[in-house]
Order: C-alpha cells, then sequence, then structure tokens
C-alpha cells in the first residue's frame, strides 16, 4: 500500500471516503467531513435531511451568472460476502499495480474526491468566477431515491434555483477515464401483471381456467413488439420479463393466478402513456382476465451538443489526449431527476468495469485525471 502521505490531495479524501461503511442510505460522515472541505473553501452550506436520508447542497458564487453543479451520491451497495475480498472492503488500499481498492472507489467516491478537489483550487485560482459552482450530494442513489435527488430537486424548483450545467460523477468510462460521457438516459418503466385463471386438478381442467395457458400468447407477444426504432443518439425500447410466479407448490393443481414482472427501458421516441396503453390494448386483445401495477422509476433525458458537452469533450482532449464518445447507454441515473430542472446533464467517471462487484477497484491515477478534467471544465464554463 502507498503511503498516506505520498498520496495527491484527491487519493488521500478518496480513501478517506471509502473507509467510511456507508451503505445505503447511511452516510457514515461522508457528506459531513465534505461539507467540512467546502466550508473552508468558501461555499454556502445547507445540509437537507429528509426522512432518513441525509442531502446537502453547497453553494459558491452568483446565479447571476450560469450555474454548475456537481451531483453524486456518497452511499454504496452491500459488500457481499466479506471473505469473498481479496482486500477488506473498507480499508482503502492501493496495491502495487496502482490499483485503488474498495467498496465505492468506482462508484462513485473516487468521483466526489476528485469534484470537491478540483472545485476547491478552482475556486482558489479563480475566487470571483462567473456564475455559480454548487453541489448536490445525496445518500440515496443506491437504494429507493425517493428522498434523494429527487426531493433536493422538488425543493430547488419550489424556491426557483436555476441549474444550468451539471456533471454527475457516474462511472462513465468503459477501458480509459473519460472514454466514455453518458449524455442522456433511457427512461424505465416497470410493472407487476397480475393474470387471473381458476384454480382446479390437472385432470380435470375443463374445469379450471389455466392462468399460465391463457398469458403465454400474450407474453410472448409482448416480447416480440417493435415499440419504437429508437433515434440518432437512442436505440429501441426494450421489452424484458425479469421474473414469472405461478403454482400452489402441488403438481397436481392448476393454479389460479399467474404473476410476471416486466421492463420497459424506452427512448424519447416513446411516451408512458402510450406503451401502457399498447400492453393494455395487447391484454385485451387476447381476453385476459388482468391487472397491471406500473412503477415509473424516470423518464428518459438527453443533453444535445451544446456548451457543457463541447466543454467537457475539450477537457478531456486536453488531459488526456483522447477523443470521448458521448452515450446514452446503461441504466438510470440521479441525472434524471436534475434533468427536470431544464438542465444540461452529462455524466463523467471512473472506468465502471467492476462497479457492485466483489473487489472493486480503479486505477487510482486515473482519480487524478479525472480531477484535472473536472477543473479544465470549470475553467472553459465559469473563469
Amino acid at each position: 500500500m502507498t503511503a498516506s502521505a505520498d498520496l495527491s490531495p484527491t487519493l488521500q479524501l478518496a480513501c478517506d471516503l471509502i473507509r467510511r461503511p456507508s451503505v445505503t442510505p447511511v452516510d457514515a460522515d461522508c457528506q459531513k467531513l465534505m461539507m467540512q472541505r467546502l466550508g473552508d473553501a468558501g461555499f454556502a452550506l445547507e445540509p437537507m435531511r429528509i426522512e432518513d436520508v441525509d442531502n446537502f447542497w453547497a453553494h459558491h458564487g452568483s446565479q447571476d451568472g450560469p450555474v454548475l453543479c456537481f451531483a453524486g451520491h456518497t452511499d454504496v451497495v452491500p459488500t457481499g460476502p466479506v471473505q469473498n475480498w481479496q482486500i477488506a472492503p473498507y480499508e482503502a488500499v492501493i496495491d502495487t499495480d496502482g490499483m485503488l481498492h474498495g467498496r465505492g472507489a468506482a462508484d462513485m467516491k473516487g468521483s466526489l474526491a476528485a469534484m470537491l478537489v478540483a472545485a476547491e483550487k478552482f475556486v482558489g485560482d479563480y475566487p470571483n468566477h462567473k456564475g455559480a459552482v454548487t453541489f448536490l450530494i445525496t445518500s440515496d442513489e443506491e437504494g429507493p431515491a425517493h428522498h434523494g435527488t429527487k426531493a433536493v430537486v422538488e425543493r430547488l424548483k419550489a424556491r426557483n434555483e436555476r441549474l444550468d450545467w451539471c456533471i454527475v460523477g457516474e462511472p462513465s468510462s468503459t477501458t480509459l477515464v473519460g472514454d466514455v460521457v453518458k449524455n442522456g438516459r433511457r427512461g424505465s418503466l416497470g410493472a407487476t401483471l397480475t393474470v387471473r385463471g381458476k384454480q382446479g386438478h390437472v385432470a380435470y381442467p375443463h374445469l379450471a381456467a389455466n392462468p399460465i395457458h391463457l398469458a403465454a400468447p400474450a407474453l410472448a407477444e409482448l416480447a416480440a413488439e417493435q415499440w419504437d426504432e429508437g433515434n440518432a443518439f437512442f436505440p429501441p425500447t426494450s421489452f424484458q420479463i425479469s421474473n414469472l410466479n405461478s403454482g400452489t407448490g402441488a403438481t397436481n393443481v392448476i393454479p389460479g393466478e399467474l404473476t410476471a414482472v416486466f421492463n420497459f427501458r424506452f427512448s424519447t421516441e416513446s411516451t408512458v402513456e402510450g406503451l401502457k396503453q399498447r400492453v393494455t390494448t395487447l391484454l385485451d386483445k387476447h381476453g385476459l382476465d388482468w391487472h397491471v401495477d406500473w412503477a415509473l422509476s424516470g423518464l428518459p433525458f438527453l443533453t444535445e451538443p451544446g456548451a457543457l458537452l463541447d466543454a467537457v469533450a475539450a477537457s478531456i482532449k486536453q488531459v488526456t489526449g483522447r477523443d470521448t464518445q458521448a452515450s446514452t447507454s446503461g441504466g438510470t441515473s440521479d441525472g434524471r431527476f436534475i434533468a427536470t430542472l431544464g438542465t444540461q446533464v452529462v455524466e463523467l467517471g471512473p472506468v465502471n468495469a467492476t462497479i457492485h462487484q466483489v473487489n472493486e477497484r480503479i486505477l487510482a491515477s486515473d482519480l487524478d485525471v479525472l480531477t484535472d478534467i473536472y477543473y479544465q471544465t470549470l475553467v472553459k464554463l465559469l473563469a
């Protein structure tokens, strides 16, 4: 392990954050540490504890000019069996190959450290910068996400706070830091479908109605449906059944009910109401006795080429020499809530190869590269 004194400011902070076991929604004083640092740098601080979730909003500068927000989360997913880790998940060790090990190294305590150090340097170098540098940090991104970024955004919206640009520190990179940035995400619409039949004896099917047999043609049609063709920014909308459950536990009983859990990851070519209506029409066509409980996790959002994406791409090129690729692939992020403010949103963070895995790790030096990219982006937009 590299001695702490030999580490860069970003790596020292990253290790300090990783050593705090902040499994959703527990923050383990990560935000206290961040707020202390930001307060020392001249940021105005506003803690926002909502229900059991710690959040904070920090602000430096004036809303008379453009506002750039760094957004992220201090919470991490559970470690899984600790005995399966080569290095204990909360020790924050840098090995002889230069890899920083620990839960949250990639997702996303490394990004938080890079953002904070970049912001400290920027407001120190440019105390009279244009506009404002802000932070929106939550401890509820990996969990239900009801009382985290979503709730903070609702408060900001209610008091007419403006966010022009937002960089979310999600681990966007694929092979090398900065090779991919996310400039949008697909929407996520989940559903639990219940198809009702009539329970009976398998030897007397004419006295029963098997919901598995009844639902199978409809489910097959749903799975084969072409929902849209996507567009220049998004792949076609996808439909996936993730769980199918029926039966009483006995082999000689026709069940009375079937439950299917499915999900749409949808592009801007489809709407929530449009997808619901098409599902309704298809189920009715098959004459089923059915009910659906819908759960919308997020709408699709897109940041087209413009000031933010241009500044991020130029900074990546300046620091690393490589061209970045903008992508909308992957799951959802808290960017979906921030985009509702009319904000340009880009996700930029470390390599995502080991996120949520046992032995999560990243190349330690990538965090210093990421710090430089964030700093140069600030200079291009606000200096």
